[in-house]
């Protein structure tokens, strides 16, 4: 299965159109609170449309708590503008469970959190700007996973 992670998503409307990109490729969408919002947000809604109740979300405490409770053979990638190789490089047709995480809009992921596997950070590469939107970068990413596993 494919799971998305957003540590600690700030804005609304990303949120909610993750979770419509989680349901059209059947990927369990994980909120690691503080949360910037309300999961009651009219824009939460708005974005995911009439999708929202329908997206298979989990909202955990902390990282901790997630952590957890994933298996141990799970593989974890963060995708962050300090990547070291292509998104497209990493093997996501594994069998394991596949955990993309993406950090919070304006100040990304930890450092801490990339440092426990450092070789499995991932950029997307791109000129003429620092960043993309993360709804953006969620979709060019998950949809990589999908078509290295055939399709959803």
């Amino acid at each position: 299965m494919l799971h998305v992670v957003l540590y600690e998503p700030e804005i609304p409307h990303n949120t909610g159109a993750v979770g419509r990109l989680c349901l059209a490729t059947g990927a369990r969408l994980h909120l690691i609170q503080p949360l910037g919002f309300s999961l009651e947000d009219k824009y939460l809604k708005r974005s995911g449309l009439d999708y929202w109740a329908e997206v298979d979300v989990r909202v955990w405490p902390d990282w901790a708590a997630m952590r957890s409770e994933v298996a141990s053979d799970a593989r974890f990638y963060y995708v962050e503008v300090q990547g070291t190789r292509p998104h497209w490089e990493a093997d996501l047709a594994t069998e394991a469970e596949i955990y993309l995480v993406f950090g919070p809009e304006t100040r990304g992921i930890p450092p801490a959190l990339m440092a426990e596997k450092p070789d499995s950070v991932l950029k997307i590469p791109m000129l003429g700007t620092r960043s993309l939107n993360l709804a953006t970068a969620v979709a060019i990413t998950l949809y990589e996973a999908v078509r290295q596993r055939g399709g959803v």
